[in-house]
């Protein structure tokens, strides 16, 4: 049975998002769960939280990475910290992955240089499902590397278009390359390089997207370096939150409009669902030997519960063994027609 390895002190409410997360996602997805962080938190909170007899045990940590701390300085510094040893976890084959919703800089140093990357990923990629008019889209990378170079955003459409097909379903992903413009000359110099490599590799690669293309449904993946992303990421949430409050507010206006929210009460809680990103867990950390999902810090138990289910199937389609087999037959292909750009 698939483990996974719970940072349970990286969350703002923690531990108590995590520990209730587990129980939701042991007894919703049947998966074994280690919370780790300190002991005389969790265990009383497991137990109040209904989870005597579930497949959840408990690994003592004694440090907490706070979020305002340096990543590489607590990576150096707090070597029992609950990233470090759920990490280790993966590392040691104990567990198939790791969730956390701790700090996102402290979690992908951790998962890179405990884990470590699959060969051929110069480095991994936080990527994010989200919702689209005709479906879902992947994009990446959403706040792991900043400042990128032309090979690192092949190597994230190649990353991309796998996750697409195993996690999402789609069997020729199309891949986008986020620009200002459709066209082939818009762009900066990273773009425009990118964009004639990925013409040459074996993807569906469609060419430019817009930032506007990103809901609706043009490209099935969308590659952009780490800034970028984060901003469009980020950008996307505050917009989401703004729309559904709006619309509640005006949906209690007056009698007529709460009448008409009654009778439509059923489909608002379907879209709040469709964009509530609780319900797409967490950011899977894509090239590692192992599975990392990075989680927003404000993630409620129901986020963490479905972070767990990502991790879970992650291990079980062994994106990291399939990602391998790809890169070594696109990766030597992508690095040899980049090589110059390094």
């Amino acid at each position: 049975m698939i483990k996974i390895a719970v940072d349970s002190m990286g969350s703002d409410s923690s531990p108590h998002s995590e520990v209730e997360g587990a129980v939701q996602a042991a007894k919703a997805y049947g998966v074994n769960v280690v919370l780790v962080g300190k002991e005389s938190l969790i265990a009383p909170l497991l137990k109040e939280a209904g989870g005597n007899g579930l497949p959840i045990e408990i690994r003592n940590a004694t440090q907490v990475i706070a979020m305002d701390e340096a990543p590489t300085a607590a990576l150096r510094k707090k070597k029992d910290s609950s990233i470090r040893v759920a990490a280790d976890l993966v590392r040691e084959k104990v567990a198939s992955g790791l969730v956390s919703a701790g700090n996102t800089g402290a979690v992908m140093a951790t998962s890179k240089m405990v884990i470590g990357a699959v060969p051929g990923v110069d480095r991994p990629a936080l990527a994010t499902v989200l919702p689209t008019l005709s479906g879902h889209a992947v994009l990446l990378d959403v706040g792991a590397n900043v400042a990128c170079k032309p090979h690192h955003l092949v190597q994230f459409a190649v990353m991309g278009h796998l996750f697409s097909k195993a996690i999402v379903g789609i069997e020729s992903p199309r891949v986008g390359l986020m620009s200002i413009g459709e066209e082939e000359s818009k762009g900066n110099d990273l773009t425009k390089e990118v964009h004639r490599t990925l013409k040459q590799l074996h993807l569906n690669f469609i060419g430019n997207v817009e930032g506007r293309d990103i809901y609706n449904g043009r490209a099935d993946v969308i590659v952009c370096d780490g800034f970028t992303g984060n901003v469009a990421l980020k950008t996307s949430e505050g917009l989401i939150e703004a729309v559904l409050k709006l619309l509640k507010d005006e949906l209690s206006s007056n009698l007529k409009a709460k009448v008409g929210a009654l009778l439509s009460q059923q489909s608002f809680k379907r879209l709040k669902k469709k964009l509530d990103y609780s319900e797409y867990g967490g950011a899977p950390l894509i090239g590692l030997r192992g599975v990392s999902i990075i989680c927003h810090g404000r993630s409620s138990s129901n986020a963490i519960k479905n972070a767990i289910r990502v991790a879970k199937e992650f291990a079980e389609n062994q994106i990291n063994a399939r990602l391998e087999a790809d890169l070594g037959q696109i990766g030597r292909e992508s690095r040899g027609i980049t090589s110059t750009s390094r």
